[in-house]
């Protein structure tokens, strides 16, 4: 069903509502996809029928990368709205759509833009490296953006006695402390999916199945990162266990890249990382990832709404540190 929001939408601009009961979606979206030379994006995160009718599946540097480079007149980006903005920041002669625009992000809304200003402004000496998990704003205050695929290397590759602020995730930042051995000023946010993990209980399940490896991504807590057999961004862990010796598998990041995952090693065994007693669900998912549907897909294409868009002087400065990622990774 089109949300309330679409359906004022739809008759603001004067069209007839579309029933989408009895459609074949599928069909559907890939002819409005060929109709309108749209491309579709999908992160990992994404239910499983969204990534199957996607056009390319990746992490957020893949995405960002496949938007800059992409020369379809409309980007529909399923993901959540930090990304689509990124999209928008490297694009701004394109129409970005995206399914849900409450589709948000726990990591990017730990950094409010007015406070991080706050914070860079009380810092002036040092460089200001953020997570592509944040908003357009945010980004405006920062000099490289990067991703949890680049981040070690581009840290890396500053002088040693470079001053660093790192946000917004304090999680990923400390584990590049670690890996580098510097210092850095981390900001005080975090993802809450790679947070739920219960670690008691993937100990408890590791020892149930010692074969198997724990492999993490670096938003989760350091305990969790030391006990790894691998660490590495999402796009890392998928091409990790396509290309390690190993059979099982006890994976620790949001539930969806199980199905890319599954696809690639479909003889190997995917054991998602157990989550808090607590929750419903006995892996970690993302609600914002999980708020795209292909309902709303369809109609996201359909009427090219909802549509993101950055106000000029904030896309100008946040685009300056996502060219400046992309020159150093």
């Amino acid at each position: 069903m089109l949300t309330q929001e679409v359906k004022n939408k739809v008759q603001e601009l004067g069209y007839a509502e579309a029933p989408v009961e009895g459609l074949d979606l599928v069909a559907e979206i890939k002819k409005l996809k060929e109709e309108k030379n749209a491309v579709l994006l999908a992160h990992y995160y994404q239910r499983p029928e969204i990534q199957d009718l996607a056009d390319f599946v990746g992490d957020s540097l893949a995405l960002a990368q496949k938007a800059a480079e992409t020369d379809a007149d409309i980007i529909m980006f399923a993901g959540v709205h930090f990304m689509a903005e990124t999209a928008k920041i490297i694009n701004p002669e394109k129409t970005v759509i995206l399914p849900d625009l409450n589709a948000g992000c726990s990591l990017a809304e730990s950094a409010p833009a007015d406070k991080f200003k706050e914070f860079v402004e009380a810092h002036p000496d040092h460089t200001v490296i953020t997570y592509i998990n944040s908003s357009a704003e945010v980004k405006a205050y920062t000099d490289i953006t990067v991703t949890s695929t680049n981040a070690l290397k581009i840290v890396e590759s500053l002088p040693k006695d470079e001053k660093i602020i790192f946000a917004p995730d304090k999680n990923l930042g400390a584990y590049i402390m670690k890996e580098t051995g510097r210092e850095m000023l981390l900001w005080d946010g975090a993802c809450v999916v790679h947070e739920a993990f219960a670690f008691d209980r993937i100990m408890e399940l590791k020892a149930r199945h010692p074969e198997s490896q724990i492999i993490a991504h670096p938003e989760s807590d350091m305990t969790l990162l030391r006990a790894a057999s691998f660490v590495g961004s999402t796009a890392a862990l998928l091409k990790y266990v396509q290309e390690d010796e190993g059979e099982s598998y006890i994976v620790a990041t949001e539930a969806g890249i199980l199905h890319k995952m599954a696809q690639s090693v479909p003889h190997k065994e995917l054991i998602p990382a157990p989550t808090d007693e607590n929750n419903t669900c006995a892996c970690s998912e993302c609600h914002f990832m999980k708020m795209n549907t292909l309902e709303k897909v369809y109609s996201c294409l359909k009427y090219e709404y909802p549509s993101v868009d950055v106000p000029e002087d904030i896309r100008i400065k946040a685009k300056s540190s996502i060219e400046r990622m992309f020159e150093l990774s």
